[in-house]
């Protein structure tokens, strides 16, 4: 080999080496300081419990030794969402995701969305049920139409965390379907499910609408009383009791799904470790346990697939806000 050759193959090789020392680093990532999980809602809240579930899992079994929940609630999660977006290509911060993201830019409420930050996962999906107290005079879903109709505004409607999510989607597409304004419903919105759970215990608010994992055992107890749950059919084990919405004759059938996203600008070897780390926790006996304990379905998607999902969201929930007019068309 010619000298001319051999120093062409080595500022070749050289270059080589340092273009792929980078990537080489970042596949080897991992955290050497405490994860925070961050909440944008208040504790006791399904997104508070998802983050604590997993927070355990992973100091348990070792996956992530070092790993703190942090609550930044307020703003319809803007809060906890902004909070991590002061740390943008740090690994270190997690934040839960659900459609509220999307929901919140469409109806307005924030200025963030899905590409502010580096979606990482779905984990769980759930569904969401309508609820009263124990002791309401409203006994059966039949009951509720009857007095809606009679008169919107003698009802109280409450949910966590923000107008446009899930559980404002089921509300609304349940008093649509009974031909009433979801716009002219008196509605509270709490910070976290547990303030809204104590409000409706505590006899200040009428209805809510919320996520099974708690009301299930609440009315096993007498203490509340669910007369629907959004899926298209009868759930199986013991959700197969809980009549739906659909059967009682409203086509109100959504699900949400909960996972977690990090930063924006995260390196492809950072964005691979939280996607094999996530995966054997999706995988794990502990976290099976728990879906089943909490009434989620245990499907889950990783990075890619989840970006590309997120691209259909935007505009099924479009869609969705806009035939239920609570977003103008075109917005």
């Amino acid at each position: 080999m010619s000298r001319r050759l051999r120093l062409a193959a080595l500022a070749f090789a050289v270059a080589l080496v340092t273009v792929l020392a980078p990537a080489a680093n970042a596949q080897g990532w991992k955290p050497n300081r405490t994860v925070e999980l961050v909440v944008g809602s208040a504790p006791g809240g399904s997104p508070d419990i998802m983050a604590r579930v997993v927070q355990t899992i992973f100091q348990n079994t070792g996956l992530v030794p070092n790993s703190a929940v942090v609550n930044k609630p307020g703003a319809a999660n803007t809060i906890g969402w902004a909070y991590l977006n002061q740390h943008v290509g740090d690994p270190h911060y997690i934040a839960t995701i659900s459609p509220a993201l999307i929901g919140n830019r469409l109806m307005g409420t924030s200025p963030l969305t899905y590409t502010h930050f580096t979606p990482l996962n779905i984990v769980a999906r759930e569904f969401v049920v309508i609820t009263v107290k124990g002791d309401s005079p409203i006994k059966t879903l039949s009951d509720l139409t009857a007095q809606m109709r009679k008169d919107p505004q003698s009802l109280s409607w409450a949910f966590a965390t923000a107008r446009g999510n899930h559980n404002h989607i089921v509300m609304s597409m349940y008093l649509k379907s009974i031909g009433i304004d979801p716009g002219k419903v008196k509605t509270v919105i709490y910070p976290g499910g547990g303030p809204a759970l104590t409000a409706m215990l505590g006899g200040h608010v009428d209805v809510y609408v919320a996520s099974p994992r708690s009301m299930y055992a609440l009315q096993k107890e007498g203490r509340a009383r669910i007369l629907g749950i959004s899926a298209a059919e009868r759930q199986q084990g013991v959700l197969a009791e809980l009549p739906t919405l659909k059967e009682q004759g409203s086509n109100a059938v959504f699900y949400t799904w909960r996972g977690f996203m990090g930063p924006k600008n995260m390196k492809p070897g950072e964005i691979a470790y939280w996607d094999a780390t996530f995966e054997k926790l999706a995988k794990s006996p502990e976290w099976r346990k728990e879906t089943d304990k909490q009434f989620w379905n245990p499907s889950y998607l990783l990075s890619a697939a989840f970006l590309k999902q997120l691209d259909v969201e935007v505009e099924q929930t479009r869609a969705i806000l806009t035939d239920l007019g609570l977003i103008a068309p075109g917005r």
